[in-house]
């Protein structure tokens, strides 16, 4: 690692509660935006080094690795104690799988805060001012060293609240009402598919939910696509967008593929339906100029292909 790579990072994922709220419901699974709420959480945390996933293996849109708290269903804190055996970097983040706004700049921030300030961890606040600890950046040694603690005092870790881990920790704290916003309810659900469905958020969601079910991996700038969109439609044929931006993909792909070939097969098609409106913008000029009934080939009264 140089000095301009950011320190690695691991993730645990804890997705093995009982969600009695949603009675009983596989929670994990419930799809919010086309994607399984686990699966959204697994985008979000994608730069961790490795992640693990507390819960009974299932298909996934990215591999992980899987294990389980012993006894299956022992609470959180061993869901987390388990996680932990299996990663080794320095910092952790500890999320659950019921976050559906979840998104990789919220880790990023928790994870700077992390590190350039003197806590042991640093965790999201929900909107009405509460810790959210699974939703935070923490030093591995410093959980490790409460875990140790709690199953000294406890003799094991079946049934340990949060809190009891978390009160021995010194942690920061960063208020964020949408990346902290969890799922524990039916109308919380409903809450966060009404949400993903607004103007402002539609267009972003479709477009992750579309790599995630296709398996693409590629941050590209979809302002210019649909800029590319909007002339292939109005200068060429509505048709024309969803065409022209498969083929832009194409071509990208093509060359090796990457956010640079995407802009750039992208600028090549724009400058050609640009063209191609001129173009028309051109013939609707000239015939505007001729006079009624003009043989178009004869512009503006000039000599046709037949003239001597």
């Amino acid at each position: 690692m140089t000095s301009n790579e950011p320190a690695a990072h691991d993730a645990v994922v804890l997705a093995g509660g009982g969600a009695r709220r949603l009675g009983g419901a596989d929670k994990p699974g419930v799809r919010v935006g086309g994607r399984a709420l686990l699966d959204r959480v697994l985008g979000a945390c994608a730069d961790a080094r490795a992640t693990v996933v507390v819960a009974d293996p299932r298909p996934t849109a990215r591999p992980v690795r899987w294990t389980r708290e012993d006894p299956p269903g022992a609470g959180p804190v061993a869901a987390l104690d388990a996680g932990l055996r299996h990663v080794t970097a320095d910092e952790v983040l500890v999320l659950s799988a019921d976050l559906p706004f979840l998104a990789p700049d919220v880790l990023r921030r928790l994870l700077t805060a992390l590190r350039s300030g003197g806590a042991e961890g640093v965790l999201l606040t929900d909107a009405d001012g509460r810790d959210q600890p699974l939703v935070a950046a923490y030093r591995a040694a410093a959980l490790r060293r409460e875990l140790a603690v709690l199953t000294a005092a406890h003799g094991g870790l079946t049934g340990l609240p949060l809190r009891r881990l978390t009160a021995g920790l010194d942690l920061a704290r960063v208020p964020d009402p949408v990346g902290s916003f969890d799922c524990d309810t039916w109308d919380d659900i409903a809450t966060a598919r009404a949400r993903i469905r607004e103007h402002d958020h539609v267009l972003d969601e479709w477009i992750s939910a579309v790599k995630d079910e296709l398996g693409v991996d590629l941050d590209v700038d979809t302002g210019v696509l649909l800029d590319l969109a909007r002339d292939a439609a109005h200068g060429v044929a509505r048709p024309a967008a969803p065409l022209t931006t498969f083929l832009v993909g194409y071509a990208a792909a093509r060359t090796g593929g990457g956010s640079e070939a995407v802009a750039e097969a992208a600028r090549k098609a724009a400058a050609l339906a640009l063209r191609w409106a001129q173009e028309a913008e051109q013939e609707a000029e000239e015939q505007a100029g001729q006079e009624p009934g003009t043989d178009k080939a004869a512009g503006n009264g000039g000599p046709g292909p037949d003239a001597g």
